[in-house]
């Protein structure tokens, strides 16, 4: 394993030492780059104002509410998001993030759970609040963050400028609220692709050990720009793309949303940015398609990325000028490329590496706060989830004779337990304090945590030996012609034993060049079954598909956009 020093990082005990360690130490530097009208121009927020905006608003809250109060946010992404979560964890309560893209009966699901005592939501769920409007008997005061004309609902603004008129009156109940880091102040739905969600409890401790161990792992600072388009309510953003960029002293430039990536990118011009694969494989396939339009941009392409190679390993580096097109796309100033949330094709991390992108890929749960292992910027593997954070303990149970079994962790970042579920909680964190995955895979010889997939998923052969269906799903993802499979375990009756069947939706745009237009389903299942036929040569006997079904509809996903398996 590599001796590489960790960065220095700053030594936080609460989510208000966040916000006042970066008012301290960058007073001036804008926090956020927020798009008041859409579509218009991008207006800077500085820390001063955020941190003032935190106060005013848990200052009014608190005056009005019990302390400890659960206060839910149902919104998308913009600064008021931001400003209500911060307002709720330093002094008012716990936080309650919800996704909005839940069915209306989903969100009165989770608002009853929670117990919430308010909910603060955007004008764009109005329709969604109305109907649950007045069914929660702990929910009595209901916010909206932009200013409506209805007697139910109290608008963001007014709650503001009544905490700033209780501040310059010289009211300091919420600025010295104390704040226990071992209380749950955040409250996690998890998005289960199989079974009903479950409340995650976090602490303060959980989140800033994670936010201390993940920065001394990547280097990002003050002279960043963090291009902030996940959804918020997922810990992955919100920790990484959101609290560990005021912690850092970063600017969130905020993405208007998915269909103004493009334009968003190149007007704030950022310089990192948090993903998922599938964002960076939509990138991959377009530049791809503009390049395999011409064979002279191909074939430069190609050369380039060899003399890159080249040169790399003399320590010059040439790439953002052999690729400029390629990196203005991105805006031009894009350095780090950090994925999470499911496996990365190898070959496309390699790709952006070539062409002069620091793209590394971590691994985490919503039960770790969430990161558990993160690849660094100077210490990296393309087929690993990662090194182990610093201060956490992760280990594989029961590793079989291949070394594979379950990651189980401990440590200051992994979770209290599942909210008013001890059953649960009993099954996840054992006596010792681990907390059990539920992913397997092996750790090697560097240290890197290798997943090879998810325990739930695993085939049994008739010989015993495990299957991994992402593996498979892995090698076919490799195909231009598969946008997305599922393998899984079929008993074969006659032969008793279990067959592996993949069904496969394929990418028609690739498979009519292929074919031409409109071809037949036996046409489609004849590429198909060519494509598993390539794949079965890179795998042992057991492991090889026997029956291959064409899938006419994208499978249904979660608001991850994990796909439900079973």
């Amino acid at each position: 394993m590599k001796n590489i020093p960790l960065y220095d990082v700053t030594h936080i005990t609460n989510l208000r030492d966040v916000i006042k360690t970066r008012l301290r130490e960058f007073p001036q530097n804008p926090v956020f780059l927020h798009k008041p009208v859409r579509g218009g121009d991008y207006v800077a927020v500085s820390t001063e104002q955020y941190d003032h905006d935190i106060d005013s608003m848990g200052t009014a809250l608190l005056s009005r509410v019990r302390k400890g109060a659960r206060v839910a946010i149902l919104s998308e992404t913009r600064y008021e998001w931001y400003v209500s979560y911060l307002m709720t964890t330093n002094g008012v309560g716990c936080v309650v993030p919800i996704d909005k893209e839940l069915h209306p009966e989903e969100i009165q699901n989770c608002l009853e759970r929670a117990e919430a005592d308010v909910l603060i939501f955007s004008k764009t769920k109005l329709k969604v609040v109305e109907e649950v409007y007045g069914t929660i008997p702990s929910l009595k005061l209901y916010i909206c963050m932009d200013d409506i004309d209805d007697s139910r609902f109290e608008s963001f603004s007014k709650i503001h400028k009544e905490g700033e008129d209780l501040l310059a009156a010289g009211n300091r109940d919420y600025l010295d609220t104390p704040i226990d880091p071992e209380e749950m102040t955040i409250l996690l739905f998890t998005s289960g692709t199989t079974a009903k969600s479950k409340a995650v409890m976090l602490c303060q401790r959980n989140i800033c050990k994670n936010l201390e161990a993940m920065f001394s792992m990547l280097y990002i600072d003050r002279n960043d720009i963090f291009f902030s388009v996940l959804p918020l309510h997922h810990t992955y953003e919100c920790t990484c793309g959101f609290l560990g960029q005021v912690y850092r002293g970063t600017t969130i430039a905020i993405c208007e949303g998915l269909k103004y990536i493009t334009s968003n990118i190149k007007e704030a011009r950022p310089t990192c940015v948090l993903m998922v694969p599938v964002m960076l494989e939509m990138f991959y396939k377009a530049i791809m398609k503009n390049v395999n339009k011409d064979p002279k941009k191909a074939k430069k392409l190609k050369t380039g990325i060899k003399l890159s190679r080249f040169l790399m390993k003399l320590h010059i580096d040439v790439r953002k000028k052999l690729f400029k097109d390629i990196h203005e796309v991105f805006g031009g100033r894009i350095r780090l490329i950090i994925l999470g949330g499911a496996p990365v094709n190898p070959d496309m991390l390699q790709f952006f590496q070539d062409i002069g992108f620091i793209c590394v890929q971590g691994y985490g749960l919503t039960e770790c706060a969430p990161i558990l292992a993160l690849n660094r910027d100077v210490d990296f593997k393309n087929n690993a989830a990662g090194l182990p954070l610093p201060g956490c303990d992760v280990k594989i149970l029961n590793p079989d004779e291949d070394g594979i079994g379950e990651f189980i962790a401990k440590g200051d970042n992994v979770f209290l337990g599942y909210y008013k579920d001890d059953e649960a909680t009993a099954a996840a964190l054992d006596k010792d304090g681990y907390y059990h995955t539920g992913d397997l895979g092996y750790i090697d010889k560097d240290g890197f945590c290798i997943i090879t997939g998810r325990k739930k998923n695993v085939i049994i052969a008739k010989n015993g030996k495990n299957v991994f269906p992402e593996e498979i799903e892995y090698l076919l993802s490799l195909s231009p012609y598969v946008a997305e499979s599922v393998v899984s375990g079929v008993i074969d009756e006659v032969k008793d034993d279990t067959i592996i069947v993949a069904t496969i939706f394929p990418d028609m745009e690739q498979v009519e060049a292929k074919l031409g237009e409109n071809p037949s389903d036996s046409d489609i299942e004849a590429l198909l079954k060519t494509v598993s036929e390539e794949v079965n040569e890179k795998l042992t006997n057991y492991k090889k598909i026997k029956k291959v079904v064409l899938r006419k509809t994208e499978f249904e996903k979660n608001t991850s956009k994990k796909i439900k398996r079973f």
